[in-house]
This record gives C-alpha cells, structure tokens and sequence, in this order.
C-alpha cells in the first residue's frame, strides 16, 4: 500500500539539513551550486541546502535552451528562488550547445537522445564552473526512483559531489516538498529531464510513480517479482520489465570499473574516510 512509502519528513528533513551542513564544513567550502529547473527535485535540494547552510550560501543556476525553453519553469524556478532566498544566476546554453553540435564531425541532430545527453552534461558544465570559480560544493537533485530506473545522464545529472534525495523515491520526495511548504502545483508537477520538447518522465518510463515506487521498494527489499506483483494486482511482466531496467542500468550507478591489480584498488577497497581531508 501506499502507506508504506510514509516517513517521519520532520527527521528527513533535519537529517538531510544535517548532512548537506556537515559535508559542505568538512570539504572547507563557500556554499553550495546547483541546477534549479522548476521541477520538484531541485526544488527540494535547493530548499533544504538553504535551511542547511543559508540562501545567501546557495546559488541556483537556471540554465534554459532554446529547444525546450517553458516561461513557467522559469517562473517555478524564481518563485523556489525567493521562497527560501536563494542567489540565483541565469545561464542561456543555447549558444554553447549550438557551438557543440558544430564542433562534432559526426553529429547527427536527429539523434535525439544523444542530443538530449549534450545538453544534460552541459549544464554540469556550467554547474561545474561556478562550483570550481566560487569554492562551491555541487549539490545533485536526483530522487531514489529514477537513479535505480537508470532514468538520467551518465556524467550529466548524475554528476555532483552530494545527492541529498537520491535515497527518497519520487513519492517520498513529492511529500518533502509538502513539507517543506513548496506549492502544492510545483509538489505534484509532472517530472521531465527536458532534453528534448515535451518530454514526460512517466511516458517514458510507461508506469506512475505511485506504481513504480511500490515494485522498487519491494525490490529493494528483495522480493520476487510474483510476489510484488500479487500484492500490488498487476501483471507480473509490468513487474519483470522494471527490474530488468534496474539491473541492466547498474553501470549507470557506479565508478568505472577497473581490474584488481595492487594491494588496494582505488575507488574499491582504497577509500579514505570524508573527514581525513
């Protein structure tokens, strides 16, 4: 049921506060720099980076394009902005993406998809930039439904140095949002990437959230698929197909891989504890 999904989002939210505080002392860093699109996710991280460190130590870059630019994401993006008093910078990718696709020999502008993956990397790019230029930690605002559905760009959105959502599925962070007082129309609003005009998260991945959050807290959990299916009452290859999304997508979720060939490997079993440096 639904209700499984509940939480305590009082103690999310001062965990979180919590860890985005902690991290960004430890690293020595000025603030934090994010991505704020106007869609609930970077909401969310934009709102609790503000309460963890203050807005005036949170940059919001809005980082519209040509090709999917809406005045109301713009509009939700602002409005996120002065809610919890965030400094905001615009940033117009337009140029530099159409400076990109000439620069590639090979680029193919019907390949929507490789198109749509330049311009997620892009804006990390950017995000990059004012994290490096202004000694800012890279806050990511990517939830727990989309990272396990493999539902992001490898080296693009995903890139960050802390995801403070990314163990809360869109459920989860949709309720946060509630929660944390941002309108219930920008809560609730249909997800997209925009990579491409009028992209739909939930056409894409042919399941609502509400249904797909159940299959993946079950498979967390490890249950088998005929059990997920029978208590949820849907088919059980509606079942089958996300979890072999999930698997199939786990290189998207990792550090590239590397073969065991010294005492201790880098990224596998040679990590230094956060606080050492």
């Amino acid at each position: 049921m639904p209700s499984i999904l509940e939480m305590d989002f009082g103690e999310v939210e001062k965990r979180i506060c919590r860890f985005i505080k902690e991290y960004v002392e430890n690293a020595g860093a000025d603030g934090i720099v994010l991505g704020l699109s106007g869609g609930v996710d970077s909401a969310i991280a934009a709102a609790l980076a503000s309460l963890a460190v203050g807005g005036e130590n949170v940059l919001a870059l809005m980082l519209p394009e040509k090709e999917t630019n809406k005045q109301k994401d713009l509009d939700d993006a602002i409005a996120i902005a002065d809610q919890f008093h965030i400094q905001t910078q615009l940033c117009d990718i337009t140029e530099t993406l159409n400076g990109i696709y000439k620069s590639i020999p090979a680029f193919d502008h019907a390949n929507r998809l490789c198109r749509g993956n330049i311009k997620a990397r892009t804006r990390m790019i950017f995000i990059y930039y004012y994290a490096n230029n202004q000694n800012r930690i890279v806050c990511g605002t990517s939830d727990k439904s989309e990272t396990m559905m493999g539902y992001f760009t490898k080296w693009g959105d995903m890139a960050a140095d802390i995801t403070p959502n990314i163990d809360l599925y869109k459920s989860q962070v949709r309720k946060l949002a509630l929660h944390l007082g941002i309108p219930k129309v920008l809560a609730l609003k249909p997800a997209t990437p925009a990579l491409w005009p009028e992209q739909l998260a939930e056409s894409e991945l042919e399941i609502k959230y509400e249904t797909l959050d159940l299959i993946l807290y079950g498979l967390e959990r490890f249950m088998k698929p005929q059990e997920i299916a029978e208590e949820l009452e849907i088919e059980q290859g509606a079942v089958d197909r996300i979890k072999a999304r999930w698997l199939a997508n786990e290189h998207k979720r990792r550090l590239p891989l590397s073969p065991k060939l010294g005492f201790r490997t880098v990224g596998n079993d040679f990590r230094l504890p956060r606080h050492t440096y």
